[in-house]
């Protein structure tokens, strides 16, 4: 019977598949993706509403005595992690990586207001969880926005910053022209893998795919066609709206820890570029051979590694040119 139950199940997985993967339609809170390590869930009161946070907590069969926080960007959750833990984990670290409130295997509330500085508190209560009082932070693309904001707010317990092609080291809002959180969602809700992979290939990738990167494809899309996906798409819109409205860029002066910057050079991102209808202006966003080293000027003693040809996910296009500067500045 139970055989019997496990081919059925397989049966109706495959007849949902979904898009191009051939791999099955993911609920909103990828109950049926496995991540590559187990995941803890962290109930929390946030807003008047009862939410779950994930995350994943790994510890090294040797321990340094460190632990390193990774903070996903926007169209990613904890996951795309993988390889970086396994190779800190080896190195001796422990390893916190939450999936922020709206993402990942965490709640998707419909009505949130989503901040930097809420989303840091939320961070901030697993580590209090779990006994953590000092850390070595590292975030990519949006979680590089909430890595800053993290580290201003509790300067106390940052003892290094790393920030791997963050977003908002300019404020696109002097430029571009503002979407609503009502456009986004229409725009949202049209999601598809597609038009994800398209978006990847294009601004990621410089047009050379390789089939590993589906799962990111994947992951990002592959509830597109669940019954609870509205609210997903309302959760990616708030939070594109807080990405745009609430520049760090301006105080970035204010970090006072180590800080290392690992910049590929070839990314392009910029929020609301599309929208910008100046061409010589949409050409000066997202130029990160020149926001790299403008950031490390702004950042007291930052120190910067730039990696040429490499776009906005060197740890996974360039895992090896990413972690070998990664480790050299944790072990300082």
């Amino acid at each position: 019977m139970k055989k019997y139950c496990l081919i059925m199940l397989s049966v109706v997985l495959l007849h949902s598949a979904f898009g191009q993967t051939d791999r099955p339609v993911l609920d909103i809170m990828l109950t049926n993706y496995e991540y590559p390590f187990p995941v803890h869930h962290l109930k929390m009161k946030s807003q008047k509403q009862e939410l779950s946070m994930a995350y994943m907590d790994i510890k090294p069969e040797k321990g340094n005595g460190k632990t390193v926080v990774l903070l996903h960007g926007k169209n990613f959750n904890g996951a795309y992690w993988k390889q970086t833990i396994q190779e800190l984990s080896a190195e001796g670290y422990r390893v916190i990586v939450p999936d922020q409130i709206g993402f990942g295997k965490s709640s998707k509330p419909s009505t949130y207001q989503f901040t930097f500085q809420q989303l840091a508190v939320n961070t901030k209560a697993i580590l209090d969880t779990l006994k953590i009082d000092r850390i070595l932070l590292l975030g990519h693309s949006m979680g590089g926005m909430l890595a800053v904001r993290l580290t201003l707010m509790f300067p106390e317990i940052v003892e290094k910053l790393v920030l791997e092609n963050p977003i908002g080291l300019e404020d696109w809002k002097l430029v571009a022209p503002y979407v609503t959180i009502d456009q986004n969602y229409q725009t949202e809700l049209k999601a598809n893998y597609e038009s994800a992979k398209k978006y990847q290939l294009e601004f990621y990738y410089d047009k050379k795919w390789k089939p590993e990167y589906d799962e990111w494809v994947y992951l990002l899309t592959g509830w597109s066609k669940h019954p609870g996906y509205p609210v997903v798409a309302l959760n990616n819109a708030q939070t594109s709206d807080m990405i745009f409205t609430q520049p760090v860029v301006y105080e970035l002066k204010n970090i006072m820890a180590p800080t290392l910057l690992i910049i590929g050079t070839r990314d392009r991102t910029a929020i609301g570029k599309n929208n910008v209808k100046d061409p010589v202006a949409r050409e000066k966003m997202g130029q990160y051979q020149l926001l790299g080293k403008a950031t490390q000027k702004k950042i007291p003693g930052a120190q910067l590694v730039e990696l040429e040809d490499v776009g906005h996910l060197p740890h996974i296009e360039a895992f090896d040119l990413f972690i070998k500067p990664l480790k050299q500045f944790l072990k300082k």
